[in-house]
């Protein structure tokens, strides 16, 4: 195993067992369950907006699953929480567009861009995982959804 292979592995161990973000918003705007049926992983994600709906000031989570999974849902808040709508949307595409690469070498921007979710990218070389490691990335955009559609209505 190369070098760059082990500090990802390590990245993603660590970032499993921290499970930065995990607990409950009182007051969510936005909240969406997901469940990978291929092997039982699952999350239920919330989020809560600023006032004018343009940031996603709050995530949290609670799941259950593979250290792929959870790592994922643990680097992914700690990336997306603070950010503006539009930032999500921007590390969701480039998250999804890393797993569709299936283990290619990532351009510079978007190693940068991902920063520790960059760890992933071997996952990627195996369809069974890439569905883990998305998990929580469609549960924080289908949450932001819903809490974008509360405050419009």
């Amino acid at each position: 195993m190369s070098e760059l292979d082990q500090m990802y592995q390590q990245i993603i161990l660590d970032a499993s067992r921290e499970r930065h973000g995990e607990g409950h918003i009182d007051d969510a705007h936005g909240e969406s369950f997901q469940v990978n049926t291929t092997c039982g992983d699952q999350a239920t994600l919330q989020v809560r907006l600023s006032a004018d709906g343009s940031r996603v000031e709050k995530i949290a989570w609670d799941g259950q699953g593979c250290s792929i999974s959870q790592a994922s849902l643990s680097i992914m808040h700690d990336l997306a929480e603070g950010k503006t709508v539009a930032d999500i949307d921007e590390l969701y595409t480039a998250f999804r567009d890393m797993m569709d690469q299936r283990g290619q070498e990532l351009d510079e921007d978007m190693a940068d861009l991902l920063d520790d979710a960059a760890a992933f990218q071997g996952v990627s070389k195996f369809p069974m995982r890439i569905k883990c490691a998305l998990l929580g990335w469609m549960a924080l955009r289908d949450a932001t959804d819903k809490a974008l559609d509360q405050k419009h209505t």
